[in-house]
């Protein structure tokens, strides 16, 4: 972050400086958490459901924060601290990374969707750091904390940034875009994810669509071209659909599954012809491949930087991570979050691994509402369909998949929780045997990840 003085902090959120003094401070990052302060911060306490943060501006400042943004001033005020108060730290946050946003005329792209947010994010950070210096964000910071402070990282060493940013209700997608005032902006699909909160495929359409309300002048639309929903989408922005379907204008003309080698495929464009290798597992990855294309190609890469971006391109965190173990064994994690549709392409990928066995250890899925029972009822069908040898389901709403794999045909073991299940998966994980590990986040199934692979290694 470059420095903000105190008085350009004040006219960002409209603030009142409570005991000022000569001089004008500056800070270069901002903290929402009093026990990560870094010497000279500002720190803005956030307010949650079961926390204040206005408990621990004191300790923040103990520790460092040269000031605070605070909506409830302290009875005492240090000396040599700073405070300004505003009526909501959490609209001061926004308001503070769009001004700091401001600062930049580098392009920017956000990216929403149901499923594939961060692949997408992170394959179109890979194609474009073949020829920019890109900002991206980091890790799962996609939501109202993390997007202002994803973007308050800018510098001048930037020449682009891509800012994946999530949702569950209405409004989320228009706030956040509100602060970053895409010049490209990406849809990656519309799924099932929050559908509890949001009614129906529509309604999730219909969220996600609030991303075209930030959108620049003359700025650019990339649409998954092969989504049914995102097909009747028409808005009056140049527009790039992307997919296998005749229609896209960068269209995914071949398409070869090479198992946990990854995957290869041919992407067409009016401009060009790429042939591109990902080495990643998942066929999926071609959409993120194709959209990653478009967007290059507007920004001026060339042929031997987009395929050589693409090339580039590592999974992050626990998104199907391929884990190689002695004795042919192999962890597909893919831990990270969960959906029917994502849940299904891994299902697939599991399949296609070339190994002796294949076991899917299946977790709760959350936010599907009324789709609950059903939506896992047909995960544990679909493995058996697909051919997996055995299913090991865990949790409450898991029960649901060990059912519909049982009465699919498929052999399997079912446990309320990751504790009961582990010693059942040490013995599945026998020599030749691909596993693939897949729940919703709040399961916390990379803890299974961690103890399995650490057995040969610790």
């Amino acid at each position: 972050m470059q420095p903000m003085t105190v008085k350009e902090i004040i006219a960002a959120v409209d603030g009142v400086w409570r005991n000022p003094w000569e001089g004008n401070p500056s800070v270069s990052q901002v903290c929402t958490d009093s026990r990560k302060i870094t010497p000279g911060c500002l720190f803005l306490p956030w307010v949650g459901e079961r926390f204040d943060g206005h408990d621990f501006i004191d300790a923040a400042l103990e520790a460092g924060a040269m000031g605070c943004l605070c909506a409830r001033v302290p009875d005492t005020l240090r000396e040599g601290k700073f405070y300004i108060q505003v009526p909501d730290t959490r609209l001061a946050l926004r308001a503070l990374a769009a001004a700091y946003r401001n600062r930049f005329s580098i392009p920017v792209v956000q990216i929403t969707g149901s499923v594939g947010k961060t692949t997408t994010k992170e394959m179109i950070a890979s194609v474009l750091s073949a020829k920019l210096r890109v900002l991206k964000t980091p890790e799962n910071f996609n939501n109202d904390i993390g997007t202002p402070l994803t973007l308050l990282g800018l510098g001048p060493e930037h020449e682009a940034a891509v800012i994946e940013t999530g949702m569950n209700h209405f409004g989320e997608i228009e706030y956040l875009g509100e602060m970053v005032r895409p010049d490209i902006a990406v849809i990656s699909n519309i799924g099932d994810a929050h559908i509890e909160f949001l009614g129906s495929r529509q309604g999730i359409l219909q969220a996600k669509c609030e991303i075209f309300t930030h959108l620049k002048e003359g700025g650019l639309v990339v649409l998954n071209g092969d989504d049914p929903l995102l097909d009747t989408v028409s808005v009056n922005y140049p527009t790039v659909r992307c997919g296998r379907s005749e229609h896209c204008q960068a269209r995914i003309a071949e398409l070869a599954d090479h198992g946990i080698e990854g995957v290869s495929c041919t992407v067409v464009t009016e401009k060009d012809r790429y042939e591109l290798f990902i080495s990643t597992p998942g066929d999926y990855l071609a959409y993120s491949a194709s959209i990653a294309v478009a967007v290059a190609e507007s920004l001026g890469l060339n042929h031997e930087e987009i395929v050589r971006g693409v090339a580039d391109y590592v999974p992050a965190g626990s998104r199907m991570r391929v884990l190689r173990l002695p004795g042919g064994r192999v962890i597909l994690d893919d831990c990270y979050n969960a959906n029917p549709q994502s849940v299904a392409a891994a299902l697939e990928v599991l399949a296609r691994t070339d190994c002796d066995r294949k076991v899917a250890v299946l977790g709760d899925m959350g936010e599907l509402g009324e789709l609950t029972g059903r939506a896992h009822y047909n995960m544990g069908a679909l493995a058996a369909m697909l051919g997996v040898d055995m299913v090991v389901a865990i949790g409450e709403k898991a029960a649901k998949i060990a059912d519909g794999a049982a009465q699919s045909g498929s052999s399997v073991s079912y446990f309320r929780t990751r504790e009961e299940a582990l010693p059942e998966l040490r013995q599945q994980i026998r020599a030749g045997t691909a596993m693939l590990i897949k729940a919703s986040h709040a399961m916390h199934f990379e803890r299974l990840t961690e103890q399995l692979s650490g057995d040969f290694y610790d």
